[in-house]
């Protein structure tokens, strides 16, 4: 039995462009977002993958990069599951705020240690422990008993969302999976075993 999952990181959205902690607030795509999660489903098509059963964030930015890839394989009426645990991480009081005058404000090693460090929170915000806190249940309840039933799964989500799954799926520790980049709009195919362990993976950015 095929056990597929595939995970998908937005689209370029307005404010990755201009360089701001997004979060929770919802930008809209950009032009070359629109083309990335054409893109990236038609990379999919042309592997011939379809799918029994999408997941999405409550962030119009994921769902709208999820429309597009179902587009792109004659898919847009497949059974589409929307929920905020799978949203990005709240960036709290520096939501909004420009990455470059974030640091000129706060300092360039508390802005590297918010974005980069497992446990340290924002002011207000999540860290990405906190952000798995939240992902993780939801995926082992929700999404994993689907894709063990032999469903093929599509996830698009975000960056910090995706990085908790990740963690997970690949077993990677904190400081690995802070090294990870996720490219916007680029797939990452896994195969699971019954037991939910990855026996095989392809990430089509590399």
């Amino acid at each position: 039995m095929e056990r597929l999952l595939v995970l998908v990181r937005h689209g370029q959205s307005e404010w990755n462009l201009k360089n701001l902690f997004t979060g929770w607030k919802d930008p809209d795509l950009t032009a070359q977002g629109v083309a990335e999660a054409q893109s990236a489903g038609r990379q999919l098509k042309d592997m011939k993958l379809t799918f029994d059963l999408a997941y999405t964030s409550a962030l119009s930015r994921a769902q709208k990069t999820l429309a597009l890839i179902l587009e792109e394989l004659g898919q847009q009426d497949l059974e589409t599951i929307r929920d905020q645990a799978l949203n990005e991480r709240d960036y709290g009081d520096i939501t909004g705020m420009n990455k470059d005058e974030a640091r000129e404000k706060f300092g360039e090693e508390q802005v590297h240690i918010w974005r980069r460090s497992y446990d340290v929170p924002p002011p207000g915000g999540e860290s990405l422990k906190m952000t798995a806190e939240r992902v993780l249940p939801y995926y082992r309840a929700e999404i994993l008993p689907q894709v063990l039933a032999g469903k093929r799964t599509i996830v698009a989500a975000h960056g910090n969302s995706l990085r908790s799954l990740i963690m997970e799926l690949e077993k990677l520790t904190p400081d690995e999976i802070l090294k990870r980049e996720l490219g916007t709009g680029t797939p990452v195919i896994y195969h699971l075993d019954e037991d939910g362990n990855v026996t095989s993976k392809e990430d089509l950015a590399d």
